[in-house]
């Protein structure tokens, strides 16, 4: 990090052809509550949290009529913390809409899904490691080269860097808590859509957007134009070309209601009109 600036992963934005259906399979699935700040938006918040909350990502889910792509390069893992609860889940998932999925995982542990809108996300066995993350145990990126992610992350935000390989790495909150951001080898096919899962990212209130802006580019980042057009975030891609969003420092006063803060509540973030 330099200058002790810090950049802060809150929610996960996901692109959905109908995000009200989506976002009550996930709200239904996590067991969280959802609401909707206008047309075209649905939100997801975990019980018994207030935003920005490092014990837990915050969900968006904003409807773009974006052309399918099978190459997912951004999914989700779910925590479970007996064989019990993950064959629950599953069954769970499963009656909500969820189909299983093959993304050439062979016989593993874990099950692969996918939502009613194709997203693949994996209920894993359970885990130490995953105790206490919440029902999300983490935002999984494949990529290319996990060290080269982990040093651009790690540098980005203000967490921790728990295990860097050649195959994996992964982050958290310093404050140990909440889901991990990890980063797993594979060999993903060129990008020619833009990603339909993303991070938002929150400076804290007395840092500056366009200083971080910066200091991302200077760490390798990229602008990136998804037809985001003129608004208080700005739109970056990491250095395997993953897009995501830096929010306005000021929308992280503690004093305004996320439900609150006018148009440039940050739940807003569309990334095509």
């Amino acid at each position: 990090m330099i200058g002790g600036m810090a950049l802060r992963p809150v929610q996960v934005n996901f692109k959905a052809r109908d995000d009200s259906a989506l976002g009550r399979f996930w709200a239904e699935a996590l067991g969280w509550g959802v609401s909707s700040e206008g047309p075209g938006v649905t939100n997801l918040e975990p019980e018994g949290l207030t935003w920005p909350d490092p014990a837990g990502f915050y969900i968006d889910f904003v409807a773009v009529p974006d052309p399918e792509t099978v190459n997912y390069r951004v999914h989700l893992d779910l925590a479970t913390t007996s064989v019990a609860h993950q064959t629950e889940l599953v069954a769970r998932m499963k009656e909500l809409g969820a189909t299983p999925a093959d993304v050439g995982q062979g016989d593993v542990p874990w099950t692969v899904l996918a939502d009613p809108e194709g997203n693949v996300f994996c209920v894993l066995e359970p885990r130490e490691i995953y105790a206490g993350t919440g029902p999300i145990a983490a935002v999984v990126t494949d990529c290319a080269d996990p060290r080269a992610m982990a040093r651009f992350w790690d540098e980005a935000t203000d967490w921790t860097l728990h295990e860097v390989s050649d195959d994996h790495a992964a982050l958290r909150s310093a404050e140990g808590v909440g889901p991990y951001l990890e980063f797993r080898r594979t060999t993903p096919g060129g990008k020619t859509v833009r990603s339909r899962v993303h991070l938002d990212l929150l400076p804290y209130r007395d840092d500056d957007q366009a200083a971080e802006v910066a200091r991302l580019r200077s760490l390798g980042a990229t602008p990136a134009d998804v037809g985001q057009g003129d608004v208080p975030w700005s739109v970056l891609a990491d250095p395997e070309g993953n897009e995501f969003c830096v929010l306005a420092p000021a929308l992280s006063s503690a004093s305004s209601p996320r439900a609150d803060t006018g148009p440039l509540h940050p739940r807003g973030v569309r990334l095509a009109k």
